[in-house]
């Protein structure tokens, strides 16, 4: 697979090639996620190709993962029956060799959830993908690209840290992507479904830094779209949906803005 440098030209080209390969082999993606994201996440990942599925029972998650092509885990809502079933869910993946994001959802508001996310970072997920206050929450770092990388080496993931500027780095590659619009901080579970189909690539694309610069490069850029249609907040819901399943090659050439 193509290995671009930071900030290689390719990179929007690549996420037009992922996305197509989505849209083609419609891949499975389970997620457990949070009550408030689970429609809006199921409704982006249809729109981009993928399969989504969503239970969280524990006596059926591991027979829903192991079919599935890639697993997507939130903590938004974090009960006792999610917590069961994530310890199940990743398990499963991991025997059966499927990739995994861990989105840990307001680490930095319980120390419970805190170190129930660092147990689940030790388990390797695929990509972990976390917001500034998250990352410096379970790293004890600040937020900046040195402190990102070293991260990334010592877990063996792919940390994408996401914000106004979309930092992805881990394997000594690093991109910076700075497209997106304020809507998207408007709307509850925009991040949640930016992982979700973050998992969708993963599902497709094995080298897992691409997956996720290419997955948030197309998210970011749909939300842009979107955002010059939408009246506000509740019309951008439905207009990133739309501007997903309308998401070709050229609108990513024309509006990737990386560094």
């Amino acid at each position: 697979m193509h290995a671009p440098t930071p900030t290689s030209p390719a990179l929007p080209g690549i996420a037009a090639e992922i996305l197509a390969r989505v849209r083609e082999r419609k891949p499975r993606v389970h997620c457990i996620t949070n009550v408030v994201a689970q429609s809006l996440t199921a409704n982006v990942l249809l729109a981009a190709g993928a399969v989504p599925s969503m239970t969280v029972a524990p006596d059926e998650i591991a027979h829903f993962v192991s079919s599935a092509d890639a697993l997507v885990v939130n903590l938004g809502t974090l009960d006792r029956e999610r917590r069961q079933s994530i310890e199940i869910g990743i398990d499963t993946a991991n025997a059966a060799r499927h990739p995994w994001v861990l989105d840990p959802v307001f680490v930095d508001r319980s120390p419970s959830r805190r170190a129930f996310a660092a147990r689940l970072v030790d388990k390797k997920p695929s990509v972990l993908r976390l917001n500034s206050l998250e990352f410096a929450s379970l790293s004890g770092e600040e937020p900046n690209e040195q402190a990102l990388a070293a991260y990334a080496r010592e877990h063996g993931a792919i940390v994408a840290l996401t914000g106004a500027t979309d930092i992805i780095g881990g394997g000594g590659r690093m991109v910076k992507i700075a497209n997106g619009d304020v809507l998207m901080t408007r709307v509850a579970g925009m991040g949640c479904a930016g992982t979700a189909l973050t998992g969708a690539f993963l599902a497709v694309e094995p080298d897992a830094w691409l997956a996720s610069a290419a997955g948030l490069l197309a998210f970011a850029i749909a939300g842009e779209c979107a955002a010059e249609l939408a009246r506000g907040p509740g019309s951008f819901a439905v207009a990133i949906v739309d501007a997903l399943a309308k998401l070709d090659r050229e609108m990513l050439d024309a509006r990737a803005r990386l560094a």
